[in-house]
């Protein structure tokens, strides 16, 4: 059984977002507990005198920080940090800055490149200021595009994970005014095709089942409010099903969570970014998470942003970092698993999963 447990523990990368905001709280306050440290190696790519005056100024007096200089030198027992600047920052609590903006891009831009170079496992990234850090290395409208377009892939998708409610979006990051346009029955496939591909490499299901929200109210009402369902999402579900694909819908958005249909689903495809955040954020609470699905890496992070209104105040509330921590960590092993299965037939998806209970 122990060899199993050190067989599942995995090195985590960790960018430390924008370090005004609530970011190295919820950090912090994640691997104050001991128990983290049984599945998984923490690496933070920061600047570890900010680190420790932020421990410092939240009166976290039982941390520590083991300052390394590379993933090789990582303590399995501690919570490492290697400095990717020691430019001296002045510590503002909820006042983004061009300095902290700099940081938290090198941060980022280190902890892609180790993953790159698999020195680590998975990362996680802590939240960024959008604005604040747009730069030449960073033109984007977030972590999501911004590591799709690292790991040299077309297309990815942001899935928000609780649990079995799995939240995709077919529209991201865009204006309210261009979803309509940008909504066609390819782009649909291709993220129902990602969206499938994940459930069953990623979460290990077997048939998983989508359900596909329409972009109108009602779904259209058969085309008196909007033509987009039956011109655009119904061929696209159509064609998803000839691919294999378990695919329903369209549902009306409205009524599709009120009624509790979404228990009947492992993924749900929503239209654009707040017809399925919304609904997802209420129903996951604190718990969420976003996980960037189509990429060759694992890549998780908080369901909450930078809360530039509570940074400092001790206040924040680190569920869904923790759970974005082991939510790495089980897709990566997961990934493991299903792999094996697929290079060895001989041993069943019922072995795997029972190794899974096991670790």
């Amino acid at each position: 059984m122990k060899k199993k447990q050190n067989q599942s523990k995995i090195k985590i990368g960790i960018s430390i977002g924008d370090v005004a905001g609530i970011g190295l709280e919820v950090i912090i306050k994640t691997f104050s507990d001991p128990r983290i440290f049984d599945a998984i190696t923490p690496i933070i790519y920061g600047n570890a005198s900010i680190a420790k005056a932020y421990r410092k100024g939240l009166n976290i007096n039982d941390f520590s920080f083991n300052l390394i200089k590379n993933c090789e030198d990582a303590n399995p027992k501690l919570v490492n940090i290697i400095d990717v600047s020691t430019n001296e920052i002045g510590l503002n609590y909820g006042v983004p800055s061009k300095d902290t903006g700099e940081l938290a891009l090198k941060s980022l831009e280190q902890a892609t490149a180790d993953l790159a170079s698999n020195k680590i496992d998975a990362i996680v990234t802590a939240p960024i200021d959008k604005n604040i850090i747009q730069s030449k290395g960073f033109n984007f409208p977030g972590h999501t595009e911004y590591l799709t377009k690292m790991a040299n892939v077309n297309e990815a998708l942001m899935l928000m994970i609780e649990d079995n409610l799995r939240v995709g979006v077919v529209t991201g990051h865009i204006p309210v005014k261009e979803i309509a346009s940008n909504i066609s029955v390819e782009v649909i496939l291709n993220k129902l095709r990602i969206f499938n591909q994940s459930l069953l490499n990623d979460f290990g299901l077997v048939k998983p089942k989508l359900a596909i929200l329409g972009l109108n109210p009602h779904s259209g009402d058969h085309g008196l409010i909007g033509d987009e369902e039956k011109n655009i999402i119904i061929p696209a579900i159509d064609k998803a099903n000839e691919e294999g694909i378990l695919a329903f819908g369209p549902f009306s958005a409205d009524g599709f969570f009120g009624s509790g249909n979404f228990n009947n689903f492992d993924g749900i495809l929503a239209m654009y970014h707040d017809q399925g955040l919304i609904p997802f954020k209420t129903l996951a609470y604190m718990g969420g998470v976003n996980f960037t699905a189509g990429l060759p890496i694992v890549r998780t992070s908080p369901a909450h942003g930078t809360a530039f209104d509570i940074a400092g105040k001790g206040i924040a509330n680190e569920s869904s970092f923790r759970t974005a921590v082991y939510y790495a960590h089980d897709i990566y092993m997961t990934r493991k698993r299903v792999k094996e299965w697929n290079e060895n037939p001989l041993k069943t998806k019922g072995d795997i999963q029972m190794e899974k209970s096991e670790d």
